[in-house]
């Protein structure tokens, strides 16, 4: 899957972004850099064993060991101190990257209730793309009997993309079901 998505990349995206834009070299080409996967839960503070279940429900999505992540600062009305474990997160790149992206478009999304198409408006401003996920089970990967909670987790797709309009145009051809 991940070469197929790479070789589509070189043989048909970058052609079609090239003649659009007009760039002069084709390292002026954007691309798909990494996708960052975040999950975090402000009950992990009072049970810790939420943390491991947020690991291993990532490491069965993704295929790669989540770091942990800690609070930056504390917050008194949060109960949180600085240097606490608040939730996890994964970083793809190259194969493990595209075949994320190939799954997470034509396997996860469309098991959404409801879906229309993703926000083509949750743009950053420099080309890269966030997308919120309510709820884990619609990776394959997750057993529904296995889970203790539902829980959500952030999305980035990071482009080498200078503006919106030409990261929005990549992930379009990358397969991106963006809501019309």
């Amino acid at each position: 899957m991940a070469a197929r998505l790479k070789e589509m990349y070189k043989n048909e995206v970058a052609p079609q972004l090239m003649k659009k834009f007009n760039y002069k070299s084709v390292m002026e080409i954007p691309k798909l850099d990494k996708i960052v996967i975040n999950v975090t839960s402000g009950e992990i503070k009072d049970n810790s064993k939420i943390l491991d279940s947020i690991i291993s429900d990532l490491k069965q999505i993704t295929g790669q060991t989540p770091v942990v992540c800690k609070a930056k600062k504390s917050v008194a009305n949060f109960k949180l101190r600085e240097g606490m474990d608040i939730g996890a997160k994964v970083t793809l790149r190259g194969d493990r990257m595209y075949e994320f992206l190939d799954r997470f478009f034509n396997l996860a999304l469309p098991r959404v209730r409801d879906f229309r198409g993703i926000n083509p408006n949750s743009f950053d401003g420099r080309g890269n793309y966030s997308v919120g996920v309510k709820e884990q089970l619609i990776f394959p990967e997750i057993e529904y009997d296995k889970i203790d909670k539902v829980r959500g987790m952030d999305i980035s797709f990071i482009t080498t993309a200078k503006t919106d309009e030409e990261g929005r145009e990549l992930l379009t051809l990358l397969g991106a079901p963006f809501a019309k």
